[in-house]
C-alpha cells in the first residue's frame, strides 16, 4: 500500500473537525434588543420592532433573576446524552408545570402599552390558568397556531425562550450531542429560526442554524436543504438593494425545490451585528417576496404573531 507520511500542519488540519456548537451568552436578550432598535430606525415597522426590543429587555431580566424553573432531571440528563437525544427536548417540557413562572415573571416585568389589542392579550395570559397556558404554548412550539390567538404569541414564545435558554445554558458540559435529526436543534429539538453564516476564527465560512426556542446554535454543511437536506437545485434570493450585489446581500433565503421550503440566512461577513431573531423579523419583506415564487417558511420566529393571508 502506497502513501506518505503526514507532516506537522497537516495533521492539525485533517483532524480540524468544524465546531459543532455556538452557545448564545447570557446577555443574549440584551443583544437581541439592541439589535431590534438599531433596526427599527427608520423601518417600517418600526413599532413592532420597537415593542419586541422591550420583551426582549424583559426577558433578559428575568433570565438575570430567574425563578424557580424546575427543567430535566439528572437521570433525563444521562438517558439524553446515552441515547443522543436532546437534553431538553421541549415535547416533554412544554407540557410540564416548569416554565410557566418565566411567564408569570415575565408579564410582571412588562409594562401594559396603550395598544388596546396588546392589553388585552396580557390580561388573557394573566387571568387564564396553568392548563390553558399550557395548551398555548403546545400549540405555538407544535405549529398548531389555531390553538392559540395570535396575539398572545410573542409573549408565550418570550416566555418559552426565557425557560429554555436559561436550561440551555444550566447543562453539564457534554449534555449535547450530535444526533441524527441534523435539521433540528441538538439541545431541545425545536426547527431553526434562521441560517447564520459566520465568518471569524474557527468558524469562518461555516454554517449554524440558529435555534429558535432556546437560541443553541449548530453546525450544518452549507449547500444542502435545512428541511428536507436536499442538495440539488438550490436558490438563493435576496432583495435589490441600493448599490449592494445579491452575492454580497446580507440576508438572503435559501430555497429547495425539492420541498418547496426556504430558510433565510444572515451572512456575517456583510453584517456583522446581526443577530439571528432580530433580523428575521426586519426582513419579513423579504419572506413576501419569496412566498410569491412559491416557497414556504419553514422556519418559527416565536415572537412573531402567526396570521393568515
Amino acid at each position: 500500500m502506497s502513501g506518505r507520511i503526514l507532516q506537522p500542519g497537516e495533521i492539525e488540519a485533517a483532524a480540524n473537525i468544524p465546531p459543532f456548537l455556538n452557545l448564545p451568552g447570557r446577555d443574549l436578550f440584551t443583544v437581541r434588543a439592541a439589535r431590534l432598535r438599531q433596526l427599527a430606525n427608520g423601518h417600517p415597522l418600526a413599532g413592532y420592532l420597537q415593542l419586541v426590543a422591550a420583551l426582549c429587555d424583559a426577558q433578559q431580566e428575568v433570565l438575570d433573576n430567574p425563578p424557580p424553573l424546575p427543567g430535566p432531571a439528572p437521570e433525563s440528563l444521562t438517558r439524553s446524552r446515552e441515547h443522543g437525544m436532546p437534553p431538553i427536548a421541549f415535547e416533554a417540557l412544554v407540557r410540564a408545570d416548569g416554565w410557566l413562572a418565566a411567564l408569570d415573571a415575565l408579564l410582571a416585568r412588562i409594562d401594559v402599552p396603550a395598544n388596546a389589542a396588546v392589553a388585552d392579550a396580557l390580561n388573557q395570559l394573566k387571568t387564564a390558568d396553568a392548563a390553558q397556558r399550557k395548551t398555548w404554548g403546545v400549540g405555538l412550539l407544535s405549529g398548531q397556531f389555531d390553538l392559540l390567538p395570535p396575539a398572545i404569541a410573542p409573549f408565550v414564545g418570550a416566555a418559552l425562550q426565557v425557560a429554555f435558554s436559561h436550561w440551555l445554558l444550566a447543562l453539564p458540559e457534554g449534555s449535547i450531542v450530535e444526533n441524527d435529526a441534523k435539521v433540528l436543534c441538538p439541545a431541545c429539538g425545536s426547527p431553526p429560526v434562521i441560517g447564520m453564516i459566520r465568518h471569524r476564527g474557527k468558524h469562518n465560512g461555516l454554517r449554524y442554524l440558529a435555534c429558535s426556542l432556546c437560541s443553541c446554535e449548530w453546525h450544518y454543511v452549507r449547500l444542502k436543504c435545512s428541511h428536507c437536506q436536499e442538495s440539488k437545485h438550490l436558490a438563493y434570493l435576496s432583495l435589490d438593494r441600493e448599490g449592494v450585489k445579491g452575492e454580497e446581500a446580507p440576508i438572503r433565503a435559501e430555497s429547495c425545490p425539492n420541498c418547496q421550503g426556504y430558510l433565510k440566512h444572515c451572512y456575517l461577513e456583510f453584517d456583522t451585528q446581526a443577530e439571528a431573531q432580530a433580523d428575521d423579523l426586519a426582513s419579513l419583506d423579504l419572506d413576501v417576496r419569496v412566498s410569491e415564487e412559491g416557497y414556504l417558511r419553514r422556519a418559527p420566529n416565536l415572537l412573531l404573531a402567526p396570521g393568515g393571508e
